[in-house]
């Protein structure tokens, strides 16, 4: 079992920056890949980034150049920086760990409760 608790989101300008963190607990937190989610009202959860165990990391198109996705094993902490955010970066954001380095939602095995993050133009 892992349990994983999102924070940093707020409300920010468009242009503006915001730092997610993923606090984990439970089993060890290095075993498993990380991930980036995010749903925004009236829509499906989308991938924004994962990070495998080693390090490697893919993002989303739609993030890619202003989002950066990292992990700090010693603290058993995953990050996001998101930088010039746009209204259409609006959404709740999940964090996930699983097995398997991947894009896809049901391959997740454990999750946070989200945390919101708020663009305004």
């Amino acid at each position: 079992q892992v349990q994983l608790v999102e924070s940093g989101g707020g409300l920010v300008q468009a242009g503006g920056s915001l730092r997610l963190s993923c606090a984990a607990s439970g089993r060890t937190f290095s075993r498993y890949a990380m991930g980036w989610f995010r749903q925004a009202p009236g829509k499906e959860r989308e991938f924004v980034a994962v990070i495998s165990l080693s390090g490697v990391a893919g993002y989303a198109d739609s993030v890619k150049g202003r989002f950066t996705i990292s992990r700090d094993n010693a603290k058993n902490t995953l990050y996001l920086q998101m930088n010039s955010l746009k209204p259409e970066d609006t959404a709740l954001y999940y964090c996930a760990a699983g097995s398997r380095y991947t894009a896809y939602p049901r391959e997740y095995d454990y999750w946070g409760q989200g945390t919101q993050v708020t663009v305004s133009s």
